[in-house]
């Protein structure tokens, strides 16, 4: 009787449908693979900093107003998703609308309680206004709820979701696909309604406005809604991914800035090129230089852009 040979019975047995072994991914392969799907993850955070800077674009193009405070209306919608999950088990399907409404009434408050009032006094008294709205609300927050930081579960949005190769977070592809939606729709309200026109009217000219029967405060006041509904819709989706902190608003703040001044001030469809390209490049500089350093490229780029571009990425609406 022949014997086997010691080593044929440590080979796997490989059907005629297998690859062959030596046409396994090469190295090359699978970095790009990861590359794009790095990328990828970007592009929907991105989209989400595109929603929330629109908002904020928005106000400056009407009322030459910088909301320091636009931050953390993003985080008061951070933690009313938190607690509308951890304490009447809402989720983010229904928390969404919910913060949407929450923050809109705010933003109308806010625009007559205090907006309205300081936009009669110089850019200093505007300034100090919103960026002491900003400390009332962060610190108001810090107060109640502490300083501890919290989470919504992995799994509340789904699990990880396997498209074309790539693996993405269910929490963020809804994050990014509504917020490219809402960012869409802002955007066609303010160009192809009669809502948007008189809005865009009341930025333009005012006095104008006026005259041709037009309530510039309401419409001021509709404008911050809007905005305000914006940042509510951003930190209702970004919260299912993100830590929960009363500080998280100022990054964001910072996240925002950056991102209107890239895209253009007044400008909804240079804030939503913007937030994607800062987007795609925080990830790919935290995969190639690390996470503590993406902020750095990211504001070396931005000053190279205003540099050598100054009328930003599409300049203004």
């Amino acid at each position: 009787m022949t014997a086997n040979h010691p080593s044929s019975e440590l080979l796997p047995f490989r059907s005629p449908n297998h690859p062959p072994f030596d046409k396994a991914p090469s190295a090359q392969a699978v970095l790009s693979a990861t590359i794009i799907q790095v990328v990828v993850g970007g592009l929907l955070l991105g989209a989400v900093y595109a929603l929330f800077a629109s908002g904020l674009t928005l106000i400056w193009g009407m009322m030459n107003v910088v909301n320091f405070a636009h931050g953390d209306f993003v985080m008061l919608a951070m933690y009313a998703t938190f607690v509308l999950w951890s304490a009447f088990g809402i989720g983010p399907a229904a928390a969404i609308p919910i913060a949407a409404l929450l923050l809109a009434t705010l933003g109308i408050v806010v625009y007559f309680a205090l907006v309205r009032h300081i936009l009669k006094g110089p850019m200093l008294a505007q300034i100090l206004g919103t960026f002491g709205l900003a400390l009332f609300i962060r610190y108001g927050v810090f107060w109640y709820f502490g300083a501890d930081f919290h989470a919504l579960p992995d799994n509340l949005v789904g699990g990880t979701y396997n498209l074309a190769g790539l693996r993405i977070q269910g929490a963020r592809l809804l994050a990014g696909i509504v917020a490219l939606l809402v960012t869409a729709g802002l955007h066609l309200l303010l160009t192809r309604t009669a809502l948007g026109s008189r809005i865009l009217a009341v930025a333009e000219d005012e006095v104008a406005a006026q005259l041709m029967g037009i309530r510039p405060q309401r419409m001021q006041a509709v404008a911050w809604a809007l905005a305000a509904g914006a940042t509510g819709i951003a930190g209702a989706l970004i919260a299912t991914f993100f830590y929960i902190s009363p500080t998280v608003g100022e990054s964001l703040s910072i996240v925002a800035f950056v991102t209107v001044a890239l895209g253009g001030f007044g400008s909804v469809p240079g804030a939503l090129v913007a937030g994607l390209l800062i987007g795609a490049i925080e990830s790919l500089s935290a995969f190639y230089i690390g996470a503590v350093y993406k902020d750095v490229v990211v504001y070396s780029l931005f000053v190279l852009v205003l540099w050598t571009r100054p009328q930003r990425l599409l300049g203004k609406a």
